[in-house]
């Protein structure tokens, strides 16, 4: 399996920028992560395939920007040290909750044909490193077949709230930001998104308390490609 390979990752519009916690979470979030209403995840996904070499799942990890972890994990953490964890699993719960009514921002293509997906049952919130980490394995709602074909993925808030872009380094996308686990051999790939210029002053000069009309955030997720021959 050849790695992933290293585009330079262009963020058309400051994370200063970015628009905040995503709609769809908000009733997810204690009160005061919503004080500085911007961030961003930085996404790695692994594609798991079947004995057969078929793909059947997307496992995704979203790690959640410092400021917003801080709040969250702050608030999180008042009272019992008990509690911490117990917070984690409800947040856990209530985030799957929320984005499952918006497909968990996912869009999977086999060969340009977008495919149906299946409910998240395994998910978990946790804490690492000071930053809050939601992670979680998005089934396909069939095995799909890899030989000969081309596998795409887009993660992105519709109202792009939120900014989601492949984990990186030195601004060139990591090794671990997409990766396949089983036998069969595929390229894989992190592709920019290329957004037109009046999209991206659009969604600059969004106030940070609006939202984007959705959609929006399609047209500025990278997409994440596994070719396999």
């Amino acid at each position: 399996m050849k790695s992933v390979t290293q585009n330079a990752r262009t963020r058309w519009i400051s994370r200063g920028l970015v628009l905040g916690v995503v709609g769809m979470l908000a009733s997810a979030l204690p009160s005061a992560a919503l004080a500085h209403p911007h961030g961003w995840i930085d996404l790695s996904v692994e594609v798991i395939t079947d004995a057969d070499g078929n793909a059947t799942a997307l496992h995704q990890t979203w790690r959640m920007d410092p400021f917003y972890s801080l709040v969250v994990l702050e608030e999180l953490s008042q009272g019992k040290e008990a509690n911490l964890d117990e917070g984690l699993d409800q947040l856990g719960h209530e985030i799957r909750d929320n984005v499952a009514a918006q497909h968990y921002f996912t869009e999977v293509r086999l060969n340009g044909e977008r495919q149906a997906l299946g409910e998240v049952i395994d998910y978990t919130a946790l804490a690492r490193n000071g930053r809050l980490h939601f992670m979680f394995r998005l089934p396909l709602s069939e095995p799909q077949p890899l030989e000969e074909s081309e596998l795409t993925y887009q993660v992105f808030d519709p109202t792009y709230y939120l900014e989601v872009v492949h984990e990186a380094e030195d601004n060139n996308v990591s090794d671990d930001a997409l990766t396949l686990r089983g036998e069969r051999e595929c390229s894989l790939s992190v592709e920019p998104a290329d957004p037109d210029p009046e999209l991206i002053m659009r969604a600059a000069m969004l106030d940070k308390n609006e939202s984007g009309e959705t959609g929006l955030g399609r047209h500025f997720a990278e997409t994440g490609v596994v070719t396999c021959r």
